[in-house]
Order: C-alpha cells, then structure tokens, then sequence
C-alpha cells in the first residue's frame, strides 16, 4: 500500500471519504434485499395468507432460527463500538449476558412456546395471551402494550437507517453515526430516509414474516462477514491484541482495561450496580420480547430450535467479541477521535483505501448496520401490522373480515406506521441508543414475567398476568419519567432535589432513567411485575379447568415434541 500504516502505529486520520463504490455496496444490498422480499411473496401465496404472512406456514429450519432472532439491531454496530472505544474492555462485561440469551430465551421458554402456540392455533402473541385464558380483553392489553415500546423502536431504528445511507454516499462528508452530529440533517440525509422507508416497507409488504426472515438471515451473514473481515485487517496491523489493549491503556488510562471502564470525567460507566442490572435485561428482553416470541412460535420442530440454540451461541460470541477486538484495536490506532462512534467506518475505510475496489470492500463492511437495522424494522413491521389487524381489527371491528380485507388492511397499515416513522423523523429524534435501551427495558419487564406464567404456571389467572403486564411496564415508565423529568421536577418541588442531579454511572444522555439504589429499572420491573403476577393470582379464582386441559394437558404437536 501506497500509505501503509506501520505495525503497530496510528494510522493516519486524514479525511476519508466513501467512493462510488461504497453507494455500489450499499445498492447490491438494498436490491438482493428486495429480490429475497419478492421470494417470500412467492412462497406466501402457496398457503393461508393469515398463517403465511403473519408466522411463515411455522417453518423455519435451524440458520434461519438462529440468525433472524433480531438479536442485532443498529445499536450493533452504532452505540455498541462507541461504548468500546470510550469505555474499554468493560463493555464486555455489559453485554455477557447476550451469550445467555439463546439458552436463557430458546431452551427455557422457546420450545413450550411453540408447542402452545400449535396446541391452540395462536398466531401472534396476543393470540397466545388470549387463548390460554379465553379473554379477548387481555389479548387486547398486550397488543397496545407491544405497539407501544416497538414504535419507539421502530422510530429510532429509521433515523439510524437514514444515518448510515447518508453515510454511504460520495461528497457528504459524513463519518459519523451519531444522532446528534452537527450538520447531520441535510438533503443527504432525506434522501437516506427516503430511499430506507420504500426499502425496508416494501420488502415487508410483499413477502411478510417470511420476507423478513430471509433478509435477516441474508443480512445476519453479512454482518458476520463484516466484523471478521474487520477484525483481520485491524488486528494484524496493530500488532495483536495484547499489544492494542497496551497502546490503548497508554492512551487513555488503566481504566480502559478493568472495571467500571474509563471515562474523561468522573463518571463510572458500569459500576457492579448496573453491570448485575444489564444481565437481566439483555437476558429478559431476550426472552420477553415479542418479535423472538413469534419466533420460536414459527419454528419447524424441537430438534431445529436445539440446533438453533448451538448455532446463535456461537454467532454472537464471534459477533460481539468480534467488534471488542476491532474497536480495542481502533483506540491503540486512532486514540484521538473526537465522535468516538465513528470508530468502525474510519477503521473500514482506513484498512481499505489502498486496496483494488477497497471502497466496494469498505461498503460492504459499513453495509452491516445498515442491515441491521433493516432486519430490526422489517420484523417489527410484521408484529404491529398483525398487532392492528388481527389482534384489534380482526377481533374487535369485524370477525367476519374476509382474506382479501386482511391483507389490504396489512399492507395499509405497514404504509401508514413506515409513513409515521418517517414523519417523526422529519425532525429527528434524539438519543438513538438511549431509545433502543428504554424499548428492551420496556418490553422486558412488561412481558417476561407473564410469557413465563402462561407457559408454566397452572394457577396463574387473567387478573394475575394482567397486573404483571401493567405493574412491570408501569414501574419502568415511572423511572423513565422521574429520571428525565428531575430537574423540571426539583425545580417545582425542592424536596425532589435528588432526582435533578446526574448520578455519574451509565452512559452520558439526559433520556436516562431514575437508578434507584444504583439498579437500571429493568430489575425493578421485572421484581414488582413478579410480585403482583403472583399474589394477585393467588388472590383471585383459578381459569377455568377445561382451559387448563386443553393448554397443559393435551397431546404434544407431532413437530414440536
């Protein structure tokens, strides 16, 4: 190479600018992304529209359980490598606990998910949720409940779409994959949104769940691809990782190798508080959300879902420690980045620039977020659209409603949440990451705690798990607002002084929640959505026994034994 970087050197941190090629990479994407949509369509048509649309005919073999499991999103490669190149080497401690997801989620709930949802022909969630107690009002619950945090969601996972097109095209100028980049919403970055919606909503439209699916697993491969190719480039050049985490530690400070992380400020990224809290709630959202519900409910049979469990271990133990090596090698050879989260799109365009078609190989490795986050959308897209139409038009405005209805009433709702998503990001939202984490939080509290009860508790009852939805949403929405309303609050009551100071620990946004006794809401949720699942159940009258017969005491499905 012309410019080649010395083993072990800083490399140059001259500008870098996308070429032709990285928009080439980007459009190969978007257009095998849509050629895969127009595949699912066809393999839709082959059956009911409800039951192929909404959950894939229950299909799904092993890779496309394990790597359409939405467990990576745009905070992958967004917020995630900024966390490592500020914090260090204890963001790994911090995202442990997605290691467990797979046997935690799969293993433990996954496959007596699947069977009750064969036993009584749910095929949503809700569905789920109202037929293991014969109320449609509960069903009702849990549909608002899971439109409610996936539209957050759904919101920040756009403006992260158009971000990284933005990022992709030639004479922009932009590296940087934060929200709050001065400059970041210009023509550039319209153009981004708008090219993202019609991708990522017309895709869906036409092929479904199963449209959804096959780009995730297309999109899943290459992530993996990226991060490995990343991490081939960046680690030899730096001299090994023993040798980047010294540079990065002489950089910096020891802070960088050991816990709570290191910080210009005062400020303890992961003290043990919040490193305990970040367990349940990667763990828990793993398990309570409702797109790897539906999931698992899709599934071919038990021994695909076990294969499934080795094979999502293993990707993302090489996904995750993948991007700590690439980002610890990042900060040994460009200590001094100013937007620290444009560490991976500096890393794939430094280690590629002198290459044959290094910007097609750059765009294709900053292709990676780019299709996370349209995997994230896409199958969010499905759960609201069944949410509307199944969970609430189906069952409330007209049971009658034939398949030609439900499917016009799909594709307009998929038009008019992408149409939502847009608008709100005319002006963007802020706190990308921050939203991504209050969603997970949300959801995990709101819906771990009953997908447990209804799948192995006999005596839980309709007010039981109602009053566990509510108290755990409830509680982590009241932290939200105590910690984001504080100084408004302290300001009107003196005696709330305590909610207006910045309690140092965790990352550095003001859309933080209120850590009571140091602990993320998660926790908290999840403890008080346990308590009152439990006691309000004990309370009340038990379902009624033929429900029980037929959700715990019926045949076993021939598919999932």
């Amino acid at each position: 190479m012309g410019r080649r970087v010395r083993r072990g050197a800083a490399v140059n941190n001259a500008p870098y600018e996308p070429g032709l090629g990285t928009a080439a990479a980007l459009l190969a994407v978007i257009v095998a992304s849509v050629w895969l949509g127009a595949a699912a369509q066809r393999a839709v048509r082959k059956g009911s529209f409800v039951r192929g649309y909404f959950l894939g005919n229950r299909g799904l073999g092993a890779w496309a359980m394990a790597l359409t499991a939405t467990v990576q999103s745009g905070g992958t490669f967004m917020g995630f490598p900024s966390l490592v190149y500020t914090h260090g080497w204890i963001v790994a401690l911090w995202i442990a606990a997605y290691m467990v997801v797979p046997i935690s989620g799969f293993a433990v709930l996954g496959k007596r998910m699947a069977q009750l949802s064969r036993r009584t022909g749910a095929v949503t969630v809700p569905d789920l949720f109202r037929e293991r107690f014969g109320s449609a009002g509960v069903g009702l619950v849990a549909s608002l409940l899971i439109m409610f945090f996936l539209t957050f969601m759904m919101i920040a996972q756009f403006k992260a779409g158009a971000i990284v097109m933005k990022l992709s095209l030639p004479g922009t100028g932009a590296l940087s994959l934060a929200e709050d980049t001065p400059g970041g919403v210009d023509r550039a970055y319209y153009f981004g949104l708008g090219v993202f919606a019609l991708t990522v909503v017309g895709y869906t439209m036409m092929g479904g769940f199963l449209a959804s699916v096959w780009t995730d697993l297309f999109q899943s491969i290459l992530m993996f691809v990226g991060v490995v190719l990343l991490l081939m480039l960046a680690l030899p050049l730096v001299g090994g990782l023993e040798q980047a985490t010294r540079s990065a530690v002489e950089a910096t400070g020891p802070g960088f190798a050991f816990g709570p992380g290191f910080s210009s400020d005062e400020r303890q990224f992961l003290p043990l508080g919040l490193a305990f809290s970040f367990f349940f709630l990667w763990v828990f959202a793993g398990v309570g959300s409702p797109s790897s519900l539906v999931r698992v409910m899709a599934c071919s049979n038990s021994q695909t879902l076990r294969r499934s469990i080795v094979l999502l271990g293993a990707y993302n133990i090489v996904i995750y420690l993948g991007l700590m090596c690439v980002c610890v090698s990042g900060r040994a050879l460009m200590p001094n980045i100013a937007a620290s989260d444009e560490i991976i799109p500096r890393l794939a365009l430094a280690t590629t620039r002198d290459w044959f078609g290094g910007s097609f190989i750059a765009g294709l490795i900053l292709a990676a977020p780019f299709g996370a986050v349209m995997a994230t959308v896409s199958s969010y897209l499905v759960v609201i659209a069944s949410g509307l139409v199944r969970d609430v038009y189906q069952r409330f405005i007209d049971r009658a409603a034939n398949e030609g209805e439900i499917k016009r009433l799909t594709y307009l709702a998929m038009v008019v949440v992408g149409g939502i998503a847009v608008l709100a990001n005319i002006q963007p939202v802020q706190y990308l990451q921050a939203i991504v984490v209050f969603s997970g939080t949300g959801q995990a509290a709101t819906f771990a705690v009953p997908a447990l009860m209804i799948a192995f508790w006999r005596r839980a009852t309709l007010a039981g798990v109602l009053s566990a939805m509510l108290s755990g949403a409830g509680t982590v929405l009241v932290l939200f607002v105590l910690g984001i309303g504080g100084p408004k609050l302290a300001g009107l009551w003196p005696e709330l002084e305590v909610l207006a100071a910045d309690p140092m620990i965790g990352p550095q946004t003001s859309f933080r929640p209120y850590y009571l006794a140091g602990v993320d809401p998660v926790v908290w949720g999840l403890l008080v959505s346990l308590v009152a699942g439990v006691v309000v159940s004990l309370l009340t009258r038990p379902p009624a026994e033929e429900i029980l017969e037929r959700v715990f005491d019926g045949a076993p499905p021939a598919t999932v034994e």
